[in-house]
């Protein structure tokens, strides 16, 4: 089936997700905020309902769909103002690696869990030194007779003081070159050896930003997503971490294309909204084309940037990793780019408004500049699409 058109389904998953985010809404997330809380209610009312593991597998409590799905689930939730960021990182990375790579033990432990928002995982892969260089990771994980002990350090990982557990790539040195290789470990936050810090962020979230350090932090054999190299035929453990890390990356620049397209509906809105009623000569201000045009271009750039976001949802769901990648880098670049012109022309159209917090766009200058910096900068793309996909010089 084309994804140019949406199935029945999915355009009753998105109705469905569109009416639960507009009864909580921008107010809903702006008093989270104020008193310094998660928004715990509407994420566990999207997880009585489905939505957050809706695309895990059915036999472990979620809705057997893909990342398909949970786009539409993050994308509608940030059009009616209350994204929920986690949403990238528990169900989408942590579950589908959890979903693809994990024992039978693991995915009984987790999945259930992440599906119905009554567990939450983080995902800790960015190093101070190492940026968007995952060759540079320096978090090492050494064999201790049957267990592991991690050491290392950790930045700006979203949502620790939420989670039951984070992720976190490591490396470890390979038994028959000496090279180290990525590993993935499921590190529960309250383990020996491991410490939080809040960053203070000008940007206004209800997911707070951390550094983690790990310092000899021990963990059990079962710890290792897949286990040891003989679990799942190479698929999982010591073996597959390269494997499992593009497994969960490509995911998260999908739903952060999500994110982006959610956040620009939802400003794009409010303008038009303004602009159909705010009159200061003889005619409402959107009846100028200074104002309509650039409004309608915002507009076209965003379902653009959604054309794309489906095209790379849909090989991703359809187990084409390596044009899912293509495509997923280049949804992230343009839902990122769509969502700043957008919110940045909304703003504008608003005036001296669109800075009060009566109408609560300004934070979101500051917020649609995310989906340009994370998970991947802009410029790491354009070298990603200039070397894999235009053949140039590799200049990384």
């Amino acid at each position: 089936m084309s994804t140019l058109i949406e199935s029945e389904e999915h355009k009753a998953l998105r109705a469905a997700v569109a009416a639960l985010g507009k009864r909580y809404g921008r107010d809903y997330i702006a008093r989270t905020l104020a008193a310094g809380r998660h928004p715990t209610e509407l994420w566990a009312e999207a997880g009585k309902l489905g939505y957050l593991g809706v695309n895990l597998p059915e036999e472990y409590g979620g809705g057997g769909g893909g990342i398909t799905e949970l786009s539409i689930v993050l994308e509608e939730l940030g059009a009616a103002g209350s994204p929920l960021l986690m949403l990238v990182v528990s169900p989408a990375i942590c579950g589908t690696v959890i979903s693809r790579f994990g024992t039978e033990e693991q995915k009984r432990a987790w999945l259930p869990g992440l599906a119905d928002g009554t567990r939450l995982m983080a995902f800790g892969i960015t190093e101070p030194d190492a940026g968007s260089n995952s060759h540079r990771i320096t978090t090492t994980a050494r064999k201790d007779g049957a267990d592991w002990l991690l050491t290392g350090r950790k930045v700006f990982i979203s949502g620790v003081d939420m989670a039951d557990a984070v992720l976190i790539v490591g490396r470890t040195e390979d038994a028959r070159t000496g090279r180290l290789k990525p590993c993935l470990f499921i590190v529960p936050p309250d383990a020996e050896g491991f410490q939080r810090h809040p960053i203070d962020m000008e940007l206004n979230a209800a997911e707070k930003q951390w550094e983690l350090v790990l310092d000899d932090v021990r963990l059990p054999a079962e710890a290792l997503v897949g286990g040891g190299p003989s679990h799942a035929f190479g698929s999982g453990g010591e073996d597959a971490g390269l494997l499992q890390l593009f497994a969960g990356l490509n995911p998260e620049r999908i739903m952060t294309a999500a994110f982006a397209i959610g956040m620009g509906r939802y400003a794009l809105a409010r303008a038009v909204e303004y602009a159909r009623e705010r009159t200061v000569w003889k005619a409402p201000i959107g009846a100028h084309q200074a104002i309509a045009h650039p409004l309608a271009q915002a507009h076209i750039e965003l379902e653009l940037a959604r054309l794309m976001m489906q095209k790379a949802a849909h090989l991703y769901d359809a187990g084409d990793d390596v044009g899912a990648g293509e495509a997923a880098n280049m949804a992230k670049y343009a839902a990122a780019e769509a969502c700043v012109k957008a919110v940045d022309q909304s703003v504008h159209t608003l005036g001296g408004n669109g800075l009060t917090r009566e109408f609560g766009l300004a934070s979101l200058i500051t917020a649609s500049r995310v989906s340009r910096i994370a998970p991947v900068s802009r410029e790491m793309i354009l070298n990603y699409v200039s070397h894999q996909t235009l053949g140039l010089p590799k200049s990384y």
